[in-house]
C-alpha cells in the first residue's frame, strides 16, 4: 500500500501500482483457478495412460448451477410500502415493463448471470458489468436549420438518437480487479480489462487516441510482447472506476496514459457499474475467494484412485487358469465349447486316473477379486457421500421423494433440502437483483421519456391509469423519490413446477371467491365494513405477482366504497312501521287485483254478448242470402223453359216457312219450264226463300243455280 500512497492519486502510475498489488494478492488464487479449470475440462488426461477417473468436479458444478439458476430472472418492481399510491403503482408498472423488455429482448442479461454462476461454482467468483449504450444515426438537416461551427459546409447532416439500451457484460475472472481490501465495503476502485479492435478503438476514443493504442493483447494470452501486431490481437484498455474521486477512466498500460476520463458517467447510487461479485467462500479478512473444489480436493483425488482401482479389478475379473499340457484338448474348453457341447479325450482311463478336470485344470479363484470390487464400490459410494455433504448436493439427494412416502415425509425432506441450497439461490437472486437495480437506474436517469414509454407499452395501460403517466415519469426521474417509493428485485431463478403453480392459482381463486362472497354478505348488513374488506382483499392480492394488474381495479373500488361510506346513511325504519307498511301494501295489491279481476270479467261478458249478436246477424244474413239464391234459381229455370218454348215455336214457324218457300220454288221451277203458264219466276222464288231464311236464322248465302 505504501507504493500506492507514494504515487499521485488518480495518476496512471497510481492505478498500475494498485493493479500490481492486486495481482500479487490474487496470484495463488488465479493459479488454482487455472488448475481447476483444466480438471473441469479433463484437459490433463494423458491419452496414453489408461487410468480411469471420475470427474466429480464437473458433476458437482453442473448440478449446483442447475439448482440455483435454471431460468431467466423476471424483474419485480413494486411499491416499497403497499399504500394507496396510484402514481407509485403506475410508475412501478412502467419500470417493470421496461426492464422486462430489456431482459427479454437482449440475451446479454441471461448470459451474464449464467457465466457468473458458472465462475462462482468453479473458481469462486463471478462478475458482471452494466453500461449505457446510445446508438446515434446521421439524418439530413432540414432547410433553414442552423449549422454549428463544428460542421463543415459540405456536411449537411446531424446526429439523432436511434435507440438506446442498458446491456450487461460478463467479466471473466482474469479480467476483473479491485483494490486490495478485506470486505467489499472497503473496495473503492474497480476495473476490468477490455479487448478492442482498431475500429472499436477509433469509434470510442477518436481517430487520434484510438489509433495510438497498439494491438498487442488478446483475452487468452493477455499481452504478447514477442508478437505485438500478430493476427487476432487487440488493443488492451483498462476501464477504471474510482469511487473516492467519483471518476471513470480508461487506461492504456502500454501507453501509460488515460484515453478518456469522465465524472460519474452513469450516476448510479452505488457508483460502481458492477454489483458485489458472486463469491464462493470468503472470510472477513480477505476478498480472495476459496474455490469449492479446494475444500474437497483430497476426497476427489481418492475418488480418482478408487475409480482407477475399480477399473483394474473389473479388468481382472476374468476366467483365467492353467491346464495339463498333455491334454491339449482342454485348451479348447473355453474357446470352442458351447452349451451341450462335449470335447473328446483320447485316453479316458489315464485322464480319469488324474482326477479328470479337477486334476488337469486349475482356474484362478475370482471370489477375492469380486469381494475386493464390492468393497471398492462401497468405499466409492461413501466417498461420494462425503463430497456431497461438503458441497451441499446431499441436500438435493435428501430432497428426492418417494411415491410411497407420506405427504408429511415429503414435506420434511423438501424443507431439509433447502437448508443450504436456498442460501445459494438467494445469493444468485440478490446478484441478479443488483443488476436489475442498476439497469433501472440507467433507464430512469439516461433513457429518453419516449423510449421508456414505448418499451413499457404505456399506451396499452388501463384508461384509468393513463392520467397518472406524466406524474409517474416525473417520479421515475427523481432518484430520491423513486428510491423511497418503489423497489426493484428479481424473482426466483429456480425452475418452478408448473403443476404446483397451477395448484397455487386455483387455491388463490378459491380463497378469494370465498372471501368476496362473505364480504358481500357482511356489506349488506353493515355497508361500512366494505371499505375494510376491500383493503384486506388488496392486502392478499398484492402478495401475488399477478395481483399487480388488479391493483388498479381494487383501488378504484375502494375509492368508490369510501365515498359511499362518507355519504349520510338513512336511518333504519321501525320494524312495526315496516310491518304496517307491508300489510298496507298487501291490502292495496289485493284491492288492485280484485278490481282488475272484475274489470276483466265485465270485458269478457261484453265480448260474449257481442259475439252472440254477431252470430245471430250472421245467421239471419245467411238465411236471406239462401232465399235470394233459391228465388234466383227458380226464376232462371222459368226463363230457360220460356226460352226453350219460344225457340221450339220459332223453329216450327221456320220449318213451315221453309216448307212454304220450298213449295214456291218448286212451283216457280215448274212454271219456268212452261213459260206459257203464268206464275212466280224462279229468281223471285229464291229471293223469297232467302228472305224467309234471313228472318228466321239470319242472312244466308244465295246459292248459285246452274
Amino acid at each position: 500500500m505504501s507504493d500506492v500512497i507514494a504515487q499521485e492519486v488518480g495518476s496512471p502510475e497510481y492505478y498500475v501500482t494498485m493493479m500490481a498489488q492486486y495481482d500479487k494478492e490474487f496470484d495463488t488464487w488465479k493459479q488454482r483457478c487455472e488448475k481447476i479449470l483444466k480438471m473441469y475440462k479433463d484437459a490433463k488426461r494423458n491419452e496414453r495412460m489408461a487410468d480411469s477417473r471420475f470427474n466429480i468436479l464437473w458433476s458437482n458444478v453442473q448440478t449446483l448451477k442447475a439448482s440455483t439458476f435454471s431460468r431467466l430472472p423476471r424483474p419485480d418492481v413494486s411499491r416499497r410500502f403497499k399504500d394507496n399510491d396510484p402514481v407509485g403503482r403506475v410508475a412501478s408498472l412502467i419500470l417493470e415493463r421496461a426492464l422486462a423488455f430489456e431482459v427479454d429482448n437482449y440475451p446479454d442479461f441471461h448470459d451474464s448471470i449464467k457465466h457468473a454462476v458458472y465462475d462462482r461454482f468453479l473458481g469462486g467468483r463471478g462478475t458482471a458489468w452494466v453500461r449505457y449504450e446510445p446508438k446515434l444515426r446521421q439524418v439530413p438537416m432540414e432547410e433553414g436549420e442552423q449549422i454549428s461551427d463544428e460542421v463543415g459546409e459540405t456536411e449537411q447532416f446531424r446526429e439523432e438518437l436511434d435507440y438506446e439500451c442498458a446491456p450487461t457484460d460478463y467479466v471473466d475472472w482474469r479480467d476483473f480487479g479491485h483494490n486490495v481490501a478485506r470486505t467489499w465495503g472497503e473496495v473503492c476502485v474497480v476495473w476490468r480489462k477490455v479487448y478492442m479492435t482498431r475500429e472499436a478503438l477509433v469509434e470510442r476514443f477518436g481517430e487520434e487516441e484510438g489509433g495510438r493504442v497498439p494491438l498487442d493483447a488478446s483475452p487468452e494470452l493477455n499481452i504478447d510482447k514477442a508478437n505485438p501486431d500478430g493476427a487476432g490481437k487487440r488493443g488492451l484498455v483498462i476501464e477504471i472506476w474510482d469511487k473516492d474521486l467519483g471518476q471513470a477512466k480508461w487506461l492504456s498500460k502500454t501507453l501509460a496514459r488515460f484515453l478518456d476520463e469522465r465524472d460519474d458517467p452513469l450516476g448510479l447510487e452505488e457508483f460502481f457499474p458492477c454489483p458485489r461479485s458472486l463469491y464462493g467462500t470468503v472470510t472477513n479478512d480477505s476478498l480472495v475467494p476459496t474455490p469449492d473444489y479446494v475444500l474437497y480436493q483430497d476426497q476427489a483425488k481418492q475418488l480418482n484412485i478408487l475409480a482407477s482401482r475399480i477399473d483394474g479389478l473389473v479388468k481382472a475379473l476374468q476366467v483365467r487358469g492353467v491346464y495339463d499340457a498333455s491334454e491339449p484338448t482342454l485348451a479348447r474348453l473355453f474357446t470352442e465349447g458351447s452349451n451341450t457341447m462335449l470335447l473328446p479325450v483320447k485316453n479316458w482311463a489315464a485322464f480319469a486316473e488324474k482326477q479328470g478336470l479337477s486334476g488337469a485344470l486349475d482356474i484362478v479363484d475370482l471370489q477375492p477379486i469380486a469381494m475386493a470390487l464390492h468393497e471398492a464400490y462401497q468405499a466409492f459410494d461413501e466417498l461420494k457421500g462425503q463430497i456431497y455433504e461438503i458441497t451441499g448436493i446431499a441436500d438435493i439427494i435428501r430432497g428426492d421423494t418417494n411415491a410411497n412416502e407420506t405427504a408429511a415425509a415429503q414435506q420434511i425432506k423438501g424443507q431439509y433440502a433447502n437448508l443450504r441450497l436456498k442460501q445459494y439461490q438467494d445469493e444468485v437472486a440478490l446478484f441478479a437483483s443488483h443488476l436489475l437495480q442498476m439497469k433501472a437506474e440507467i433507464i430512469c436517469g439516461h433513457f429518453d421519456t419516449d423510449t421508456i414509454l414505448k418499451m413499457a407499452s404505456a399506451s396499452q395501460l388501463m384508461q384509468a391509469d393513463q392520467s397518472y403517466i406524466p406524474a409517474a415519469m416525473e417520479m421515475l426521474r427523481d432518484r430520491p423519490t423513486r428510491t423511497f417509493r418503489i423497489q426493484v428485485a428479481a424473482d426466483s431463478m429456480v425452475y418452478l413446477n408448473e403443476d404446483q403453480e397451477k395448484q397455487d392459482r386455483l387455491e388463490f381463486l378459491s380463497s378469494t371467491s370465498s372471501f368476496i362472497e362473505k364480504l358481500v354478505q357482511a356489506g349488506q348488513a353493515a355497508p361500512q365494513v366494505l371499505s375494510l374488506g376491500v383493503e384486506l382483499l388488496k392486502f392478499g392480492v398484492t402478495g401475488f405477482r399477478v395481483g399487480k394488474t388488479m391493483e388498479g381495479f381494487i383501488d378504484e373500488v375502494a375509492d368508490q366504497l369510501r365515498q359511499q361510506a362518507q355519504q349520510p346513511q338513512q336511518p333504519k325504519p321501525d320494524p312495526e312501521m315496516m310491518k304496517i307498511q307491508a300489510q298496507g301494501q298487501l291490502d292495496q295489491q289485493k284491492a288492485q287485483l280484485d278490481a282488475q279481476a272484475a274489470q276483466q270479467k265485465a270485458q269478457l261478458d261484453a265480448q260474449a254478448d257481442q259475439a252472440r249478436a254477431q252470430a245471430d246477424i250472421a245467421v239471419q244474413n245467411t238465411k236471406i242470402q239462401a232465399d235470394a239464391q233459391l228465388e234466383a234459381m227458380r226464376q232462371h229455370e222459368e226463363t230457360q223453359r220460356e226460352q226453350l218454348r219460344l225457340t221450339a215455336e220459332q223453329q216450327n214457324k221456320w220449318r213451315i216457312a221453309v216448307l212454304d218457300a220450298s213449295t214456291k220454288i218448286i212451283a216457280a221451277g215448274i212454271a219456268a219450264g212452261d213459260e206459257t203458264t203464268p206464275g212466280m219466276s224462279l229468281n223471285d222464288a229464291m229471293t223469297t226463300f232467302h228472305g224467309l231464311v234471313a228472318q228466321l236464322s239470319g242472312p244466308i248465302a244465295n246459292p248459285t243455280i246452274q
